[in-house]
């Protein structure tokens, strides 16, 4: 028991935004360069705090990549991430701070906004590995967004989204290869795809090829929830094979 009158902790809400999308066959992330103090310089997520009590999550998510990136928001489909509020997160105060994700194909050059000094696309692998370093705790912002989408490929039908009309099956795995970041065996993948009905349907046409067959040409199903879903294979080891003394 204490005495201690129980006092109401200040607490700062922000919002931080994931924006994934493939270019030139690789998975990036919209990052920003910061252009304010902590971390001024930095490359950090869009993102910011709620202008007041107020303003609604998904409203202020909206508002931050406006004013950060200068995308079209309106064309983008916002879902909610996660919530991070450790202690020391920030070095301004107790913040926490609702994530949201986006996983959308051809997306274009971001402009800087009003709040930040750059606006660009960042290949996600270098994110990861930590070759490229962020502000704050958005390396695991990153990384829960990127299990997302990873998962979203495995249960969805949102590979489609990232090819053309019409596409080959090698392109599809293009699509699923730079998402899940490992390569795939392309005969098992085309059994997978075939097996998933409704994923793909035949377009009725092929695709003329420098040398050997045409390749046929399909395009997105009706199918938009996989069943069976498109697992991903496990990722190959890198410890050393075990030997007896």
């Amino acid at each position: 028991m204490t005495d201690d009158p129980w006092v109401t902790p200040v607490v700062m809400i922000a919002v931080d935004l994931v924006i994934l999308t493939l270019r030139e066959s690789r998975l990036q992330v919209l990052l920003i360069e910061r252009g304010v103090d902590p971390y001024k310089g930095a490359q950090a997520l869009p993102g910011g705090f709620l202008r007041h009590t107020e303003e609604d999550l998904a409203v202020a998510a909206h508002r931050e990549l406006s004013e950060e990136t200068d995308l079209d928001v309106e064309t983008l489909r916002l879902e909610q991430l996660g919530v991070y509020g450790e202690p020391g997160r920030d070095p301004r105060g107790r913040v926490v701070s609702v994530a949201y994700l986006a996983i959308a194909p051809r997306l274009p050059e971001p402009t800087a906004g009003t709040d930040a000094a750059d606006a660009r696309w960042q290949r996600v692998d270098q994110v990861l590995s930590g070759e490229l370093a962020l502000a704050f705790d958005h390396r695991r912002i990153v990384t829960d967004g990127v299990d997302r989408a990873r998962v979203k490929l495995e249960h969805s039908a949102l590979a489609t989204a990232f090819c053309g009309p019409t596409f080959t099956i090698t392109d599809l795995q293009d699509v699923y290869e730079a998402v899940w970041g490992i390569p795939l065996d392309p005969r098992n993948f085309y059994r997978k795809v075939q097996k998933t009905e409704g994923f793909i349907v035949a377009a009725g046409t092929e695709r003329k090829a420098a040398t050997g067959r045409p390749a046929r040409l399909f395009k997105a199903g009706p199918r938009e929830v996989l069943y069976p879903p498109m697992v991903r294979p496990p990722e190959p080891s890198t410890k050393e094979p075990h030997s007896e003394p």
